[in-house]
């Protein structure tokens, strides 16, 4: 073991940060890159690019609990999450590699014409995203595995700091030398930061540390146990097979109401029916997974206001803001997102952590989401101005430092310490599925509505909500 981990120092914090980083970074190619790509090279409608973005979704479904369960059992290679990072960081310089030469790809299959491209797409955007979540899960487990309760919130405000100073270069080289070039570079960041700091990091054998094994009764997980734990998600997961059944097969199920078909109407009043189930501890669950799905279901909120923007953005900025050129479009969706990304890098270690350490960390986030959902409203109201945009994304910004760094901490307070790669990969479940959403029904509503500025008003109402169930989650004493 390396004498930083053992002291803990500083720059160790950076080295445990660096896996995260490069997953970090292959999302902000995505969300840089992604729409831009495949709107301009390979001329999809925003349909067929929420389709694209929905495949990712759909394989953290499936990939990040699996992942989890298994990484707290499997022992390889010298450590439980080393093998998931290394494997995950290989597939996303792979797939990256892919992303600008889709018709390459498309000519090895022997797969013409659009219908073809939109399937290659479909398949790159699968396996990038299947990758990412194969590797996000171990990385953020890694970082809980290798730090005390104590040092936890350091530890992923640290990983947040050095994830989003690499997120804001991700924006600066689109913004400098492109999208493409940005691809590459990913590639190579996704390889070099997840194989070969893992193995200067040491896991933990035994992930229960001595104090937990005193104070926690470790039991086994049931199927009722699990499927109380996702109970606030419930009209969530219920709507992405919907999604996905009918994205594969086309239902066809009728019904109008609100522009809402009988089993999307269904979804919503499932979700209503979860959300006060949760407040009020219908299912006398105990304290701790209580207090998980309560932060489960005001994540889910947050997601599905953030990936809206994510998705969707390069379409309100080529609509909505006034006086920018054509040809200025995909470099101003860029700078947004490096507004954005450079508070969320500045801010965690600078000044949430210190702020989380006197006032809590659900008190710190609680009061992040608002002012981010303040951001959106101000973007859906005043946003056509250019510099009122850029000033509305600081508060953005301020949200979006809480988001990738606090929560991790908070919910790791709350689960078995020794399942906490089958928690991480619950816990993702919260982003996900309402990813599903944004990149299904929001497409649908996006690509309606004739004013764009609607996606910021699905974002301002989504964060509104989860600032409010955000101040149901109660800190760990």
């Amino acid at each position: 073991m390396l004498e930083a981990q053992k002291k803990m120092k500083t720059w160790f914090y950076a080295l445990l940060s660096l896996p995260a980083t490069a997953m970090g970074f292959g999302l902000s190619v995505q969300i840089a890159a992604l729409s831009w790509i495949l709107s301009t090279k390979y001329g999809l409608d925003i349909h067929e690019i929420g389709i694209v973005w929905a495949a990712g979704p759909i394989a953290g479904i499936i990939a990040q609990p699996i992942v989890g369960a298994v990484s707290d059992k499997l022992w390889f290679m010298g450590g439980r999450r080393r093998p998931w990072v290394i494997l995950g960081g290989i597939l996303t310089g792979m797939m990256l590699l892919a992303l600008p030469n889709l018709e390459i790809v498309q000519k090895m299959f022997g797969m013409g014409g659009a219908e073809g491209l939109l399937a290659i797409a479909v398949a790159v955007a699968l396996t990038l995203d299947l990758a990412i979540n194969v590797s996000f899960n171990p990385t953020r487990s890694l970082v809980a595995d290798c730090t005390t309760k104590e040092q936890r919130s350091s530890g992923f405000t640290w990983m947040q700091t050095v994830s989003g100073t690499f997120g804001v270069l991700a924006y600066l080289i689109s913004v400098i030398l492109g999208n493409e070039v940005l691809i590459y570079v990913g590639a190579v960041i996704a390889v070099l930061f997840t194989v070969l700091p893992i193995f200067f990091i040491q896991e933990p054998r035994e992930l229960a540390n001595e104090e937990d094994a005193a104070a926690v009764k470790q039991e086994k997980s049931s199927i009722k146990d699990m499927i109380e734990t996702i109970l606030p998600l419930a009209g969530f997961l219920i709507y992405g097979i919907y999604f996905i059944i009918d994205t594969l097969f086309g239902l066809g199920v009728g019904g109008n109401i609100f522009g809402l078909d009988y089993v999307e109407v269904a979804c919503v009043a499932i979700q209503i029916l979860a959300i006060l189930a949760v407040l009020f501890n219908v299912t006398r669950s105990t304290e701790n997974n209580n207090q998980f799905q309560k932060i489960l279901l005001a994540h889910s909120f947050t997601w599905w206001g953030v990936q809206t923007m994510n998705v969707y953005m390069f379409f309100y900025v080529s609509n909505i803001i006034s006086g920018i050129s054509a040809d200025s479009f995909a470099s101003v969706n860029s700078w947004a997102f490096l507004v954005r990304d450079l508070i969320g890098a500045l801010l965690p270690v600078l000044v949430l952590n210190v702020i989380a350490k006197k006032s809590g960390m659900s008190k710190t986030h609680t009061g992040s989401i608002l002012l981010m959902a303040l951001g959106y409203a101000l973007i859906y109201f005043f946003g056509s101005n250019i510099y009122v945009f850029f000033a509305s994304l600081c508060l953005v910004g301020i949200g979006w430092a809480s988001l990738v760094s606090l929560p991790f901490a908070i919910m790791s307070e709350r689960v078995d310490q020794s399942k906490m790669g089958l928690y991480m990969g619950i816990f993702n479940l919260s982003v996900v599925l309402p990813q599903l959403v944004a990149s299904g029904k929001m497409g649908e509503i996006v690509n309606a509505a004739a004013d764009k500025s609607i996606i910021f008003a699905i974002c301002a109402v989504c964060l509104a909500i989860s600032g409010i169930l955000w101040i149901a989650v109660k800190d760990k004493k």
